[in-house]
């Protein structure tokens, strides 16, 4: 394998453990990669642990071992079989992945030790969102998704504003964008549910047409639900959940469980843990059981 060219990445023998690994993670973390020449999945992995060292520009260091030149390195470390990754941090070895994994599993690995300028941006946009201060929260989160195209919780936190917004295309968007097998999927599912609320709404004629025929016959759930759809869709999520739990009430599993399923998408917009949703998730539960 050819010597790494990155000032990033360096070869290291054992007598330079010490100064290149254990005294440099008291300033930045050092990635430990134990490799061998003869080593199939290390060739694979390699290359990807030198990329994101000059991708990360510093935020983490790579230090690569090769273990037959390097054996008492190994044995100390309890190496058996390779490639293992050994992340240092403050001196002592604080983590570690075996195998050739994935780059975005490298990367999970990495964010907690190793925050990215974009990871930096998404937690001032987190911050900005938790005091409301939701253009400037849009606005970091923009260049987030700018930046990394692939950061699935910023565009999902960035089609919960659209949709705040009623600005349902754009949000639709994002949540399309979100890869089929990330964490944020169930949860775009669900927004792009709450998307479609403002279509049920209209379908049904609107909400003054709905609430005059709940005038006429109370017990009409096809127009209750469809309240609740306007409703959700204009913003005023408190009156929509009674409106989709009443629906419940009467009927648990009405049109396949729509009004339970709103609710659900409507949890996911204004916060899974929110006052709001903690108060209609309990209330739901008591009416289902």
């Amino acid at each position: 394998m050819a010597s790494p060219t990155s000032k990033f990445v360096v070869e290291i023998r054992q007598e330079q453990f010490e100064s290149e690994v254990v005294e440099k993670s008291h300033t930045t973390p050092v990635l430990v990669d134990f490799w061998a020449p003869w080593c199939g999945p290390c060739r694979s992995l390699s290359p990807v642990l030198e990329k994101l060292a000059d991708e990360y520009a510093g935020a983490f260091l790579l230090a690569k071992i090769n273990t037959d030149e390097n054996p008492d390195l190994s044995l100390a470390f309890q190496i058996r079989s390779i490639p293992q990754v050994v992340l240092f941090l403050e001196g002592k070895a604080v983590d570690q992945f075996a195998g050739a994994i994935p780059e975005t599993e490298i990367r999970r690995f990495l964010k907690p030790y190793c925050p990215t300028e974009v990871d930096k941006l998404f937690a001032q946009a987190q911050e900005k969102l938790d005091a409301s201060q939701k253009e400037e929260a849009r606005g970091l989160l923009e260049q987030v998704v700018s930046g990394e195209p692939q950061h699935s919780a910023a565009r999902l936190a960035l089609a919960k504003l659209l949709i705040g917004s009623e600005q349902l295309e754009e949000a639709r968007t994002h949540l399309q964008a979100i890869p089929f097998l990330a964490d944020e999927r169930e949860a775009a599912d669900r927004l792009e549910q709450v998307i479609g609320l403002q279509a049920n709404c209209e379908a049904a004629g609107g909400q003054a047409s709905l609430r005059l025929t709940l005038e006429r016959d109370p017990r009409d759930l096809a127009a209750r639900l469809a309240l609740g759809c306007c409703l959700a869709a204009g913003g005023r999520y408190r009156e929509a959940l009674e409106e989709f739990l009443a629906v419940v009430a009467r009927d648990k599993h009405y049109r396949e469980d729509s009004a339970r399923k709103a609710m659900l998408a409507v949890f996911s917009l204004i916060g899974e843990r929110s006052d709001l949703a903690e108060e209609f998730r309990g209330r739901l539960a008591r009416t289902l059981y």
